[in-house]
């Protein structure tokens, strides 16, 4: 349990979580890091946010390699998130449950609400914190993605610490950007932000451009979020990226999400999934039963369209098509075209209310649901390609 030396007084002392596989409902296959960092100085040590429940253990270890635990004098909680204050009670009462907790005025709110019996020293920040002859200076980033999120800024060093943002699910050993290719990170770095920070674009939009107004963008050398690595190499990259991501501005892409209870649905979907293919837009195709909710939603961040297939089942969706657009939904996802379809026996709700969900999410629906009663035939064809026709042709205005 080493802790990475970032800078002279600066170190990691966070938590490797090779394996987590679920985090809220959201796919990690890689695991997860929860980070935290410590400030030495020789008249005052500080620890930047701490770990989940469970690793305080590890974190302890990392700073006893350095100083005495019970040498830090106070802890910045830069988002109360389980994920990073789970482990705060623990290594506070190890450290002494005197020693103040710093975060922003909602980060106290939560994590009083949190940690009702714990006893917890908590105080609102200022602008500044003395953390041994040099300031930290807080930002507040509410909304990014909780009302208690703020940045964290060592002007002398141009270090961010940068809690959620600029982050990803990956546990590895290596803790630096230059050691990892952005072949590797760059999927990783888009599925966080697809399935995490999505609803916020707005937000995160507004932060990049103050930030860049204020002259702040160019005094970061380093970034230290709190999942997956510290970016020193580049961290302009990812404020390059993020700046991209924020628009939402959709690629000629189709994605082919559906569910199958005996196969009609299914063809359905590889029928539609070719007949785009041939109009010169990406076809993405992806069955519900194989895949994660999560890894969808990546695919469907920068497509143009998202055309669901379900069947019916007791007048309703497919549970798993239902499940798919309940989470899809709360991404709130931009610019998209929607199309619907799906195979029945009876009655044939299911197209129907997959149709409806995709207008009340705000998405443009250039044709009417797709149904087919029993198994496809050829002759039933004709309307299915028609929606395709028309979702190809709106892609392409775009």
């Amino acid at each position: 349990m080493e802790p990475i030396k970032i800078s002279d007084n600066i170190f990691w002392v966070g938590a490797v979580d090779y394996d987590i596989r679920d985090f809220h409902g959201y796919l990690t296959p890689r695991g997860s890091t929860y980070n935290a960092y410590l400030i030495v100085k020789d008249n005052k040590i500080t620890l930047i946010d701490t770990v989940k429940h469970g690793f305080e253990d590890e974190l302890l270890s990392r700073v006893s390699k350095i100083v005495d635990p019970k040498r830090i004098d106070q802890v910045v909680s830069n988002h109360a998130e389980m994920d990073h204050s789970g482990g705060l009670p623990g290594i506070l009462r190890h450290i002494g449950i005197e020693k103040p907790v710093l975060a922003s005025t909602m980060g106290v709110k939560n994590l009083a609400g949190q940690f009702p019996s714990a006893g917890l020293n908590l105080q609102a920040v200022g602008p500044k914190l003395d953390v041994g002859g040099e300031d930290l200076v807080f930002m507040e980033t509410r909304m990014i993605h909780w009302p208690d999120s703020m940045f964290s800024f060592l002007p002398s060093q141009g270090l961010l610490f940068s809690q959620d943002g600029f982050g990803m699910h990956l546990a590895c050993p290596e803790r630096f950007d230059d050691e990892i290719p952005e072949d590797v990170w760059g999927p990783l770095a888009l599925n966080y932000f697809a399935n995490i920070l999505t609803p916020y674009t707005v937000q995160i939009g507004k932060l990049l451009e103050k930030v860049a107004a204020d002259g702040l963008a160019a005094q970061i050398r380093t970034i230290c979020p709190d999942h997956g690595f510290v970016w020193r190499r580049n961290p302009g990259r990812i404020i390059e990226i993020y700046a991209k991501w924020v628009q939402q501005k959709p690629r000629r892409k189709a994605v082919v999400v559906f569910d199958t209870m005996w196969h009609s649905t299914e063809y359905m979907a590889r029928e539609l999934t070719d007949f785009l293919a041939g109009q010169d837009i990406e076809a993405s195709y992806h069955c519900l039963k194989n895949r994660h909710r999560s890894e969808v939603a990546t695919e469907c961040f920068e497509a143009a369209a998202i055309i669901i297939g379900t069947p019916t089942i007791n007048n309703q969706l497919f549970p798993s098509v239902a499940d798919f657009i309940a989470y899809v939904k709360s991404l709130k996802f931009k610019n998209k075209i929607g199309g619907a379809f799906g195979s029945h026996g009876w009655s044939g709700e299911g197209a129907k209310l997959v149709q409806a969900e995709l207008r009340n999410m705000g998405y443009s629906v250039p044709a009417d649901e797709v149904r087919v009663q029993w198994v496809p035939q050829e002759k039933d064809l004709g309307p299915l390609k028609a929606l395709g026709q028309s979702i190809a042709d709106e892609i392409k205005r775009l």
